[in-house]
């Protein structure tokens, strides 16, 4: 019966032209979203390699001008951004930390339509208050990317609905259910193969049009084929939840036009109104303390620590004897001062930043706890980490800044406060900044959804049965 139903289902599909629309569909939907992503991946690599391309073209003049001053000739040169002062190096020659684009960052654009890729962290810059965020356009920030994350998390279930919503019913209206009903096979079993061929068939047409504009626009997906197989599997976990949705309601519903109806409105609630609420709620429930209030405290504190700057260096070259060793007061600084004062300003404002932190960790972690409510989100979460584009990846990256901000200038520190020129041999001995990225693992994700999928599975089992003997009943 099974391969009866194969054969006939297929025939069916072919001959309602089903299977060449959605091929046609997948084809153009992928291949736009993929070019989409390429292009945001391309212009952020780019600006990478600018950036990177700008600091090569500074150090060579940087050499050159340390070549003259070292050889005793003139330069023509401002005085505060001759190299052989530490903090000219640290101001006007900072590194670029950039946060490379993993090899699948074209799958789901994420969060970096809202944060910036590199950085040039500074000697003299708040490390605190680095601004990661990037303003662009309020429309784009709404409606998110067309990229294939969106094809996957809210097309893709469309086209099930589309492709199942009246397996059942449109038997039941054309009147052959009760020629189906003398075969040797239970009405539930049968819809249960109808399902299972229906996903087969878009499961091919789906992995075939991922392969084939993996290919088209450079990425092998055999060169990662572990990664690969994680984003597919992700993939197809959650098409056999929109198609254990349709089962459910083909058994529990009744005429076509109902089950459409029904099977919308469980779109709207699992990938539109679930992850707003529980956004909402997060923002409610742990607001974000206020960045103006921030703010002012710290020009506060610079105000404060501009009245008291000797003391503040007093007591920093106390702190640190290592650098008071060449210690005199004639050599004493803007920067000896500025330097002093910063770090006890970063000091006074840690609690400050750790609560924002803290608040924005709660706000996550609050997702994070109730994301198996909506599989939409599970799967958004999964393709946003696979692709390196979510907002573990983004804080990850921050965290790599902050500390590399930190470690280049703590880097300047003993030639500041030694009162050492920075020299061509120094140049090799530098900090660079190398990012780390976060392992991504969709196995957790995947289990959920495969869970809740074998839950409405057999809901609709259970559905049907009662149905079924109220009928006798009431018969």
């Amino acid at each position: 019966m099974l391969f009866y139903n194969f054969k006939y289902e297929l025939k069916l599909l072919l001959r309602s032209r089903w299977i060449q629309l959605l091929s046609i569909i997948l084809l153009l939907l992928f291949g736009f979203a993929a070019r989409n992503g390429k292009e945001k991946v391309n212009k952020r690599t780019d600006n990478i390699v600018a950036a990177h391309e700008e600091v090569k073209e500074n150090d060579e003049m940087m050499l050159k001008l340390l070549d003259s001053v070292e050889k005793g000739l003139e330069v023509s040169a401002s005085p505060w951004t001759i190299p052989t002062s530490p903090m000219a190096v640290g101001n006007y020659h900072p590194r670029v930390a950039a946060m490379e684009p993993q090899p699948m960052a074209f799958v789901s654009v994420g969060q970096a339509d809202l944060f910036t890729h590199y950085v040039k962290p500074k000697v003299s810059g708040d490390d605190f208050a680095l601004n990661f965020t990037e303003m662009t356009s309020p429309v784009q920030l709404l409606f998110g990317s067309f990229d294939l994350a969106f094809v996957i998390v809210y097309l893709l279930p469309l086209l099930i609905i589309a492709f199942s919503y009246n397996v059942l019913s449109s038997e039941k209206e054309s009147g052959s259910l009760r020629l189906l009903a003398a075969q040797p096979i239970g009405i539930q079993n049968w819809v249960l193969q109808k399902f299972g061929l229906r996903f087969f068939w878009l499961s091919v047409l789906v992995i075939g049009a991922l392969i084939f504009v993996c290919f088209v626009f450079g990425y092998n997906p055999f060169a990662q084929i572990k990664v690969f197989f994680g984003l597919v599997g992700i993939i197809l976990i959650y098409m056999l939840f929109w198609f254990a949705l349709g089962f459910l309601v083909n058994l529990w519903v009744g005429s076509s036009a109902k089950n459409a109806v029904a099977l919308l409105g469980l779109w709207v609630i699992f990938v539109l109104l679930v992850p707003s609420v529980l956004n909402q709620l997060g923002n409610t429930l742990y607001p974000m303390p206020s960045r103006t209030l921030m703010i002012n405290d710290m020009r506060a504190l610079k105000a404060e620590s501009t009245k008291k700057a000797d003391e503040i260096l007093d007591n920093y070259l106390r702190d640190h004897p290592e650098y008071a060793l060449n210690d005199t007061t004639q050599f004493r600084g803007f920067y000896h001062r500025y330097m002093a004062s910063q770090k006890l300003i970063r000091e006074e404002l840690a609690p400050v930043v750790n609560t924002y932190e803290e608040q924005l960790q709660k706000q996550q972690d609050w997702v994070s706890k109730f994301k198996w409510i909506s599989p939409a989100i599970i799967v958004q979460e999964t393709l946003n980490r696979m692709a390196g584009t979510s907002t573990r990846d983004y804080e990850s990256y921050r965290k790599q800044v902050v500390a590399f901000a930190n470690s280049w200038r703590e880097h300047f520190m003993p030639f500041l406060y030694n009162n050492k020129d920075f020299s061509q041999k120094d140049y090799p001995d530098l900090p660079k900044f190398t990012y780390i990225p976060q392992i991504a693992s969709p196995s957790m994700g995947m289990i959920i959804i495969l869970v809740l999928s074998i839950v409405v599975y057999l809901m609709g089992i259970i559905v049907y049965s009662k149905k079924t003997k109220a009928n006798i009943i009431t018969t």
